[in-house]
């Protein structure tokens, strides 16, 4: 078959890859996309999107038995698992259908197949219709990332889920073990322990959440721990002993070994990068530990060969991919292009009660030796959380006590993680704490404790 050309050929159609794709066909570039599985990719079949509309479905199942608060009745309270799951696989597949029309009214060439990168500038695919051999001067890897399997730990399917599992599960846990309480760990661990699971989640390091600030851990697990989740810190799962039924886990804590039988696990210990069978080793792209190595314009150092998203490494999120992937797109046509800044990534984390946060913890800021101001404002001090009947949750903020510079914010409770980017908007204009303060926030809302929590910062709080 005669080679293809192509301006720009893109391996992977996920948030990073269909995003550059489409952004590249709009700068007038000749686009291919190729992608093995799903248009939209993990994130948007497997992941962001899917654990969304079950973590929905939780939330108002866990609104329903608080009925009498509000003043209602809902009697005979039950839910359909089966129904759950395919509410949120039909979310999945409205969206998925979204990206084909994206790309369709783009006019981005969709290729479904297996991608090789035989030489600089070539595109070898492997498809059900035969070898396809295309061309282009830029390529851009956006092949994403997948489950870390660590040994005596790996999924089956069975008793023993990873995140595929959990997404669409063969049985309703009754004991379940949640190995990692990262985002992915915690959003399942919240998920089945509102629908009545006996949830116990197990993190390696000192404290869930281990990303972010240490204030706001503590707050999240105390919550998690009132909802009945037993959380159990600086422990290991060294090893799973599997039968048709149970799974009986060694866990290492305080210095000693026990034993405990669950009907599920979840194992959630990160991410390891695609790059496998591409060929990248060949080309001299540079790998390490499972993840391409770039410049700050996603260059990998091999003329031409650009790397996007999860493949690229931390931080593992679905909108750093996205955004990096226009970057790219508009380098590759000659435009001018800002660098994607890491700690002006918000992350989000949809567990009972949410969690977000931006930029540096308290810790962190104080480690690169900034002289820090901090404030904090509890839910409980707002009209807006107290109405909902989420009174429980914290917004915290971190300021460079020399210039007034927005550092870090840090947030736990109802909708945090709609509230965030207000404060990912001030950092990306460069705001300091007295912009913040002469702002006006609207009343009653949620995002007036983000206003306090400036104003305590600099003993300014009203309303605490």
């Amino acid at each position: 078959m005669a080679a293809k050309n192509f301006d720009m050929i893109v391996i992977g159609a996920g948030p990073g890859g269909y995003v550059a794709a489409i952004r590249g066909a709009q700068l007038g570039l000749n686009v291919a996309v190729i992608e093995r599985e799903n248009l939209g990719g993990i994130c948007l079949n497997w992941g962001c999107i899917p654990t969304k509309a079950l973590l929905r479905s939780s939330e108002v199942f866990h609104l329903m038995h608080r009925a009498k608060e509000f003043g209602l009745s809902a009697d005979g309270i039950g839910y359909d698992l089966d129904a759950v799951v395919k509410r949120s696989r039909g979310v999945a597949k409205q969206m998925e259908g979204g990206v084909k029309h994206l790309l369709k009214k783009n006019k981005v060439t969709v290729i479904m197949g297996e991608a090789t990168i035989p030489a600089k500038g070539k595109v070898s695919v492997k498809s059900e219709a035969g070898n396809e051999e295309l061309t282009a001067k830029n390529i851009i890897l956006a092949t994403g990332a997948r489950a870390r399997n660590l040994p005596g730990l790996e999924a089956d399917g069975e008793r023993v889920w990873s995140y595929r599992h959990a997404l669409v599960p063969p049985h309703q846990p009754k004991k379940l073990l949640v190995i990692g309480s990262g985002a992915i760990g915690i959003e399942f661990a919240s998920f089945y322990n509102t629908l009545g699971a006996d949830t116990t989640v197990v993190e390696v390091m000192d404290r869930v959440l281990p990303v972010e600030d240490a204030e706001i851990s503590a707050f999240a697990k105390k919550q998690f721990e009132k909802q009945g989740m037993k959380i159990m810190e600086k422990s290991v799962v060294k090893q799973l002993d599997r039968t048709k039924t149970k799974v009986t886990a060694h866990i290492e804590t305080g210095g000693k070994v026990i034993k405990e039988e669950f009907d599920t696990v979840i194992s959630a210990v990160g991410i390891v990068g695609n790059v496998e069978g591409l060929g990248l080793e060949g080309l001299g792209v540079k790998i390490d530990r499972t993840h391409v190595v770039t410049d700050e314009f996603c260059r990998t150092g091999v003329d031409g060969i650009y790397a996007i998203g999860d493949i690229a490494g931390a931080p593992w999120l679905a909108h750093k991919a996205s955004h990096e992937g226009v970057m790219v797109a508009e380098v590759i046509a000659g435009k001018h292009a800002h660098p994607v800044k890491p700690e002006s990534i918000a992350g989000c984390t949809y567990c009972y009660p949410q969690v977000a946060s931006v930029g540096y913890t308290e810790a962190k800021a104080k480690e690169l030796g900034y002289d820090v101001k901090v404030g904090k404002f509890p839910f409980i001090g707002n009209g807006k959380a107290v109405a909902l009947g989420e009174p429980e949750g914290l917004v915290k903020t971190v300021f460079d006590a020399k210039t007034g510079e927005l550092l870090g914010a840090h947030m736990v409770g109802a909708e945090v993680t709609e509230l965030i980017q207000g404060y990912v908007v001030g950092r990306q204009l460069e705001t300091t704490e007295e912009d913040l303060m002469n702002t006006v926030f609207p009343h009653p809302t949620l995002s007036e404790m983000m206003h306090e929590s400036v104003l305590a910062a600099y003993g300014k709080a009203i309303h605490i």
